[in-house]
């Protein structure tokens, strides 16, 4: 298994390592003015950025040296949908994201999912991240962090309506420019 594949491993061990710590992590806080901060969550959110990390360094490492592989392919994405749904299902349940935005990014994450599968099928193509998908990504994982952290001058709000805008968008966007693959099957 090379370096890239051991990251993406890596990060799917981290996400029962998160679940633990805000499970079992207890809930110590400080008050901070109008924010409250809950110690384990805040140990929770360094596990999940580290995770997150990994994310970026797998497909770097992978790109750059050439270390492609099919399990990559299969596994980081898979790893990363894991990591953030999770992450976004236990912000739901701490009432820290309405379960509305979580239930619409999961929705989007499970359909575009689906179209890249049906476009490996039928076409062979794979349907590459584009930067509307890579900012919402990027939005999706700093609100979780924020959101953990104390969520400090609603940084963490103002993060996750950002995805979720561009949660809506991106995913509309590799819709609109995969449409072919439907015609005919309807």
């Amino acid at each position: 298994m090379n370096l890239p594949n051991k990251l993406t491993v890596f990060r799917i061990f981290l996400i029962p390592v998160f679940m633990l710590i805000i499970i079992f992590g207890g809930n110590a806080h400080t008050t901070v003015g109008n924010f409250t901060v809950v110690w384990s969550w805040v140990i929770a959110a360094i596990v999940f950025a580290v995770a997150s990390a990994t994310d970026w360094f797998d497909g770097h490492i992978a790109r750059s040296r050439n270390l492609v592989t099919n399990f990559g392919k299969f596994a980081d994405p898979l790893a990363d949908k894991m990591l953030t749904m999770t992450a976004f299902i236990f912000l739901v349940e701490l009432k820290l994201a309405p379960a509305w935005v979580v239930a619409i990014i999961v929705c989007r994450e499970l359909a575009v999912t689906g179209l890249r599968l049906i476009l490996a099928e039928n076409k062979g193509q794979v349907l590459a991240a584009k930067m509307p998908g890579k900012i919402k990504t990027t939005c999706q994982m700093l609100s979780i962090i924020f959101l953990l952290i104390g969520n400090f001058w609603y940084i963490g709000t103002i993060l996750l309506y950002l995805a979720l805008i561009f949660t809506i968008y991106s995913g509309y966007d590799y819709f609109h420019k995969s449409w072919g693959v439907f015609k005919g099957s309807m």
